[in-house]
């Protein structure tokens, strides 16, 4: 059975989204990943959407709020942006916790194409450093 992955961030739009796009297109069969926010924005961010395709993973996600997960248990759960890691919900994941703190790419400024450059530095941060978390359990 997989082993249960949470990535948490502020809005679910950007960043908790791409880290559950990436580990479940390629750190199958061994993690499981859900991506949630403590206060949705609503929406999957195009730009998040782009620069994963870009790397060959198509991502259907929707932005979800963390309590719609209040009953599911978590093997780990990665905070991914600083706001998320001070407001995590006690209740959640009964399993390890880990933060990583990158960048919130909705907020980079810019041309489109230096926004999707901030987009791109992200999601190669996220493919560095959560295989790396995820190895040490």
């Amino acid at each position: 059975m997989a082993a249960k992955v949470l990535f948490l961030c502020t809005g679910n739009s950007c960043r908790s989204q791409m880290a559950e796009a990436i580990v479940n297109a390629r750190q199958s069969p061994d993690w499981r990943a859900f991506s949630a926010g403590t206060e949705p924005a609503g929406f999957v961010h195009p730009m998040a959407l782009q620069v994963l395709n870009e790397i060959g993973i198509s991502h259907q996600g929707v932005s979800k709020s963390a309590e719609q997960y209040r009953e599911m248990d978590f093997d780990l759960v990665v905070t991914v942006c600083d706001d998320a890691a001070e407001n995590c919900p006690v209740w959640l994941g009964k399993g390890a916790r880990a933060h990583l703190g990158f960048l919130d790419p909705a907020k980079a400024n810019g041309t489109e194409e230096e926004r999707l450059a901030v987009f791109r530095s992200v999601r190669d941060a996220i493919m560095t450093q959560v295989p790396e978390v995820l190895g040490q359990m």
